[in-house]
């Protein structure tokens, strides 16, 4: 059984790192820097690759009333900005700096949750809180290579990302399959429209990469390993108890963090080190909190 469940984690480990690498190569190395193209690519794929799974029986998505389709369409505009904005930060901040702010998130979902439903935390997991906002507010300070834009989008995200928690765990009852089904079918729809406003189907059309084998060897890879991240991670939340996927999901960001200097170029000083590691050190506490 350990064995199984360590294979397991392995296997999420090893997408999230190569998932995360391949989108940064796209979004930063090639610079396609449209997300409604890029996103939409990506949850096209996932839509497709989810209804062909299902129909094959691979996967197990129950057929759902439109009632609780349209229920859960919050958390779908919820995701959209989440990917929307999340493309945009990661293309213009280093993986470590971006799992920094995006750790973050965990102080919005605990915001709300104590607004709206007055929930108490530990001790733990008020220090762990307080770690993450504060390695979050004083990365941009001390980055040598400040990019405005970059932290507005990941402002965003963060936001996105911290709501989104709260209403997949408040408001619906569909699986986690079918909530993916919804926001990959309503993402490609809204980013199909949004693509013409925003200009990036005309500005791709001058993309220099656009018949390259590099462009179009990172976007399929892209679209299939954010697919089998997903089932990865599916898998993951079903077989484990919530504490054992958060340690995974940490050593995910761990192992990912620290093999990206060996691919991007990062430039670090001892201030933005230390909060990418108080980051680390609150989101291991928070991990622990839950077990405890």
């Amino acid at each position: 059984m350990n064995l199984s469940r360590s294979v397991l984690g392995s296997v999420f480990c090893a997408f999230f790192v190569v998932s995360y690498f391949i989108n940064k190569y796209v979004l930063s190395v090639l610079k396609f820097t449209y997300p409604t193209l890029f996103q939409g690519w990506q949850t096209f794929i996932g839509a497709l690759l989810l209804l062909v799974s299902g129909k094959l029986g691979w996967i197990e998505i129950s057929s759902f009333p439109r009632a609780a389709a349209l229920a859960w369409l919050p958390g779908s505009v919820l995701f959209v900005g989440n990917i929307y904005a999340g493309s945009r930060a990661l293309s213009r901040l280093p993986i470590p700096f971006f799992f920094t702010l995006h750790n973050a998130s965990e102080v919005i979902s605990l915001l709300i949750l104590k607004v709206t439903h007055r929930e108490r935390m530990s001790w733990m997991k008020l220090f762990s809180v307080n770690l993450l906002l504060a390695s979050a507010i004083n990365l941009p300070i001390y980055d040598p290579q400040f990019n405005a834009g970059g932290y507005i989008w990941a402002l965003a995200h963060i936001l996105c990302v911290g709501a989104y928690r709260v209403f997949q765990k408040k408001a619906s009852h569909l699986s986690d399959l079918e909530q993916q089904y919804i926001n990959y079918v309503f993402s490609v729809l809204l980013l199909a429209f949004a693509a013409h406003p925003t200009g990036d189907l005309f500005a791709a059309l001058d993309f220099p990469f656009l018949m390259s084998y590099q462009f179009h060897s990172g976007c399929c890879a892209s679209a299939l390993l954010g697919f089998f991240l997903l089932l990865a991670t599916v898998k993951l939340r079903s077989a484990l108890p919530l504490e054992h996927c958060g340690a995974w999901v940490f050593l995910a960001k761990v192992l990912t963090s620290g093999l990206s200097p060996l691919v991007f170029k990062i430039e670090v000083n001892p201030e933005t080190l230390c909060c990418i590691l108080c980051s680390l050190g609150g989101e291991a506490l928070s991990v622990y909190s839950e077990k405890a």
